[in-house]
């Protein structure tokens, strides 16, 4: 087992190619201990090099109601009423603090996801 940092394209692509050989190693073996370290440095190459930005704030709101099988109803409680929930799901309100809060602590969205500026449909 020859593991050098992954740096480079040329490595990432390498690194890629040895992964793909040792898919199906067992846990605990040598070749399941290089698939785990290269997996690893693959993951970091592609953490520095390709970023994944968080969805902005009304996108984070309705992915998160559709994995927990939300309604615009289930929201009023945690955004304040029925014109709150339309008006923020339609770009036309910004999330207030108290808001930004509340679906942290309720709906369990990143409070990064959540105040990251958008702009607003007038």
């Amino acid at each position: 087992m020859n593991i050098k940092p992954v740096r480079t394209k040329k490595a990432y692509a390498a690194a890629l190619k040895r992964i793909e050989e040792l898919m199906g190693a067992k846990a605990g073996t040598a070749a399941g201990d290089e698939l785990d370290i290269l997996a690893t440095l693959a993951a970091a190459y592609e953490d520095r090099h390709f970023p994944i930005a968080d969805p902005d704030p009304v996108a984070a709101i309705k992915h998160r109601m559709e994995a927990l099988g939300m309604s615009r109803k289930d929201l009023e409680p945690i955004l304040g009423s029925r014109s709150r929930v339309s008006e923020i799901l339609n770009r036309r309100r910004k999330l207030s603090i108290e808001m930004i809060r509340n679906l942290h602590a309720k709906m369990g969205i990143p409070a990064s996801a959540l105040i990251q500026d958008y702009k607003i449909r007038m």
